[in-house]
């Protein structure tokens, strides 16, 4: 069997169904393939991630329907954030903005479970009558030529569109087969997460704390609920995984210095491995790529989901712009402009982040120095302040 579409996405994750549902009312045909089954992505179980999302991000979601979906008692909101080092009592602040975005506000970003970021995304592009979902399917090859793309299905299944899009994964197999090569920085770590309660409030205050052996993340939910992401190098993980919930909460209590009094894991416990990903173009004759298979980021910024929610922003609305003037969806002149504008954020912060990753895990003399004085430097340099505040704020 042979289908048509306009538009082939590989991969129904938040940014694959943020793109087709930022073409809602373009009129275009879009086929969304992803090799999970459909119950899973209509339907996904909490899996331990909480997002910070940035104003900007707000804003596309509630343009494109989403916000609005998620249950109001569990978006969180994010006042302020503190980054501390080691052994260190100073701390780098970023208090609670007044202005975002040009608007007035109380907060710096919100915070919002992944599954129900997905859940939305779905409810959303479900609604949608250009859409076709092809669930508990995978690709089996992906190639594409001046005429359009060509899809074979592990079903044997044959699809072709005028536009290609990779949404699979930063690991993405179709980033792969269409020629796009990538920038791949494995830590060798393993990031733990998991809810805890705890008896002191959390402020709403996001803090990243820097200790020698290991990063602590803490991401305030409800004032006495913190989402406690834990990264630390992989031949070590084994040791906190083998620990009770009661040997872990008092782990946690003594790395935080009872600054969030007694805890109590609450929840399930998740593991991940940490790898960066940057793909040295994000497109080629009619294909692109957007979220985690364009850029998986270090998640110490909490941007990864607001870079993904952004190239599908800024590329649906090219695509959407070129449906409307009647012109070529696939053209390369389209698909530059997408990529040089994607680019020209998604570079600087990736490779700074790295950057900055390896300084404030190097357990060197010389560093753990340097780190203090990079924290005291942003501290107090208002423009370095403000710089840093607009990317966390978006």
């Amino acid at each position: 069997m042979n289908r048509h579409s306009d538009i082939v996405v590989v991969g129904a994750g938040p940014a694959g169904l943020s793109f087709a549902r930022t073409l809602a009312d373009s009129g275009l045909r879009i086929t969304i393939v992803e090799k999970s089954p459909l119950e899973s992505i209509s339907n996904p179980a909490y899996d331990g991630r909480e997002i910070a999302l940035t104003h900007l991000s707000k804003e596309i979601m509630e343009r494109l329907g989403m916000w609005q979906r998620v249950p109001e008692n569990e978006i969180y909101p994010l006042r302020d954030a503190k980054v501390w080092n080691g052994s260190s009592s100073y701390q780098l602040h970023f208090p609670q903005p007044t202005q975002a975005r040009g608007g007035a506000t109380d907060r710096l970003g919100n915070l919002i479970s992944n599954h129900n970021i997905r859940k939305a995304a779905y409810d959303a592009v479900a609604e949608q009558d250009n859409v076709t979902l092809l669930a508990g399917v995978g690709v089996k090859e992906a190639r594409t030529d001046a005429d359009g793309a060509y899809i074979t299905l592990d079903n044997g299944e044959q699809l072709t569109a005028r536009l290609l899009v990779a949404a699979d994964s930063r690991f993405s197999q179709t980033r792969r087969q269409i020629g796009i090569s990538a920038d791949m920085h494995d830590f060798g770590r393993t990031v733990i997460v998991c809810r805890f309660k705890h008896e002191i409030s959390n402020c709403h205050t996001a803090v990243e704390f820097f200790q020698y052996g290991r990063t602590l993340a803490l991401l305030p939910l409800e004032e006495h609920l913190t989402n406690c992401v834990i990264t630390i190098d992989s031949d070590k993980a084994g040791a906190l995984l083998a620990m009770s919930p009661e040997e872990l909460a008092a782990d946690l209590e003594k790395q935080l210095k009872n600054k969030l009094g007694k805890m109590e894991k609450t929840g399930t416990l998740h593991t991940y491995p940490l790898v960066g990903v940057h793909a040295r173009r994000f497109c080629t004759t009619r294909a692109a790529l957007i979220g985690d298979a364009a850029v998986g980021m270090h998640p110490v910024t909490a941007h990864g989901f607001n870079l993904g929610l952004e190239s599908a922003d800024i590329l649906g609305k090219l695509v959407m712009q070129a449906a409307q003037n009647g012109q070529d969806i696939g053209a390369s002149s389209l698909l530059e402009r997408y990529d040089a504008k994607h680019q020209l954020h998604t570079r600087p912060l990736y490779h700074g982040t790295n950057a900055m990753v390896k300084l404030f895990t190097n357990e060197a003399v010389p560093a753990k120095l340097l780190r203090n004085l990079v924290l005291r430097v942003s501290n107090n340099l208002p423009p370095v302040k403000k710089l840093i505040t607009r990317q966390l704020t978006g």
